[in-house]
């Protein structure tokens, strides 16, 4: 697809409605992470239940690894988004009309499905308006979906501030993605057939090592912003003991930190290069994680989690790019690999969490997971594909 099939309008809104599609994902998934605590309270369901059930999604997601990316080689991203993000959202309201622990785990493991479906043709569509726009768009895309992470946490402390129950609340945002479909699903782009059978093949295939490594950094930092997403709430309301309503200030505080750091990274990464910035990204997340540690109050720990939100903002966006540039193939199937093996640090991370929770201490599991950000350091530091 050449650059010159579309006029500068065109392309601007194109690039619109694909990253109103990324804020869809965000908002149904941060939805649900706000309103884990209230669940988990109104379920009584211990740590190590809920970690068991943070485990169904990616489940769901591997199960379905495969499978999502055929329909997308066959039928094009754009066909299986605009049905996806569909789904995604009423399995959304599935899991807030769950009364037990098994209708809320069958609920998740679908949820993991059309999660996996929605990321697959999302960040395909994302590359293939890289190409037409020819030059690297990918951090505003995840800034979008961050800003939707954000606005999510936002929306459920209105609900819970206003006594609205969690049926009603994704019921509400279900309808939101629906007049977002109905606005901007036409102007998604027809990419059925980008993905040829040549690339197809190199997908399922052995990866290059480069792709590997990048994936395995995509990983730690995903899954500590998966932690984040699914474990921050609950942190702040059996570690830190805040007030009822002001459990989901953690949550908010490391979107916001997070949003803000996608919008302004290319900026610092033009001026310092992606190696340092990864590092020092790295650095963050880990400092941010041990204060939260040692420091279990509510003002620190608030501003722990914006050091974590600044750490893991432009890591993914920065490993994409690289994959892009350092692979031998296609950078569309660059990305399709290294995004799966990263998304699954974000749906992994949050069960792990769990699993370590119920055996020693919420806080145990946190210090564990400030090891990814050194690990991130040290891998980043050895890699060619960093070398500016």
């Amino acid at each position: 697809m050449q650059t010159t099939e579309f006029t500068s309008q065109q392309k601007n809104r194109i690039r619109i409605a694909v990253s109103l599609f990324y804020f869809s994902q965000g908002l149904a998934f941060s939805s649900w992470a706000s309103r884990i605590p209230t669940i988990k309270q109104a379920l009584g369901i211990t740590e190590g239940q809920l970690g068991t059930l943070l485990l169904m999604m990616p489940i769901g997601q591997l199960c379905t690894m495969v499978l999502s990316g055929k329909l997308v080689s066959k039928y094009g991203s754009r066909n299986v988004l605009r049905i996806a993000v569909l789904i995604y959202p009423l399995i959304l309201c599935l899991i807030g009309f769950a009364q037990n622990f098994y209708q809320l785990a069958l609920a998740l493991f679908f949820f993991g499905v059309l999660g996996n479906m929605c990321n697959i043709s999302v960040n395909t569509q994302g590359v293939e308006v890289e190409k037409i726009f020819g030059k690297s768009i990918m951090s505003s895309f995840h800034g979008a979906w961050s800003i939707a992470g954000f606005t999510g946490a936002l929306i459920g402390l209105l609900m819970m501030n206003l006594n609205i129950g969690t049926p009603i609340h994704f019921i509400i945002i279900y309808c939101i993605i629906i007049v977002n479909w109905l606005i901007n699903s036409k102007f998604l782009l027809n990419s059925t057939g980008a993905v040829k059978t040549t690339e197809k093949k190199s997908f399922f295939s052995k990866p290059e090592g480069v792709l590997v490594q990048l994936g395995i950094i995509g990983f730690l930092s995903m899954a500590t912003e998966g932690a984040m997403f699914d474990w921050s709430g609950v942190y702040f309301q059996d570690i830190v003991k805040a007030p009822e309503n002001l459990v989901v200030v953690g949550y908010a505080s490391f979107m916001v930190m997070m949003a803000t750091g996608r919008f302004i990274g290319d900026y610092f990464i033009s001026k310092y290069g992606k190696k340092r910035i990864m590092q020092i990204s790295g650095f963050f997340m880990s400092s941010g994680l041990l204060l939260s540690v040692f420091f279990p109050q509510l003002i620190v720990c608030t501003l722990a989690f914006m050091m974590v939100g600044l750490g893991v903002a432009c890591n993914v966006p920065t490993v994409y790019s690289v994959a892009a540039r350092s692979t031998k193939g296609a950078a569309g199937v660059a990305l399709a690999t290294v995004s799966s093996v990263s998304f699954l640090g974000f749906l992994m991370g949050p069960p792990l969490i769990g699993y370590i929770a119920e055996l020693f201490d919420l806080r145990y599991s946190y210090a564990l997971f400030a090891c990814f950000g050194l690990i991130m350091i040290i891998m980043v530091g050895r890699m060619k594909a960093f070398k500016e």
